[in-house]
């Protein structure tokens, strides 16, 4: 499975973002169970995205991560394409 991420250090954090559905931001079960699965990938901490019909995104995750992400646009995240086994 291909996943688009990015892992980003930020004022002394590492941390990953992971693109998924919005229906996943919009479930907190869904929500927890896919941070679960992406850890051993990135082993930092996951902030999940989705995207709505107009392009805004939503953050999944730790509060102070999500907040952050919420100021930075969209283009200035090093996205990339992770393979997960």
């Amino acid at each position: 499975m291909r996943v688009q991420g990015a892992v980003i250090r930020e004022q002394g954090q590492t941390f990953a973002v992971v693109v998924v559905k919005p229906q996943v931001v919009q479930n907190s079960g869904q929500a927890t169970d896919a941070i679960r699965s992406f850890t051993p990938l990135f082993g930092v901490p996951i902030v999940l995205m989705a995207q709505d019909g107009r392009g805004r995104p939503t953050y999944y995750g730790r509060p102070d991560i999500a907040r952050f992400m919420s100021r930075v646009p969209l283009h200035a995240i090093p996205w990339r394409e992770y393979t997960i086994n």
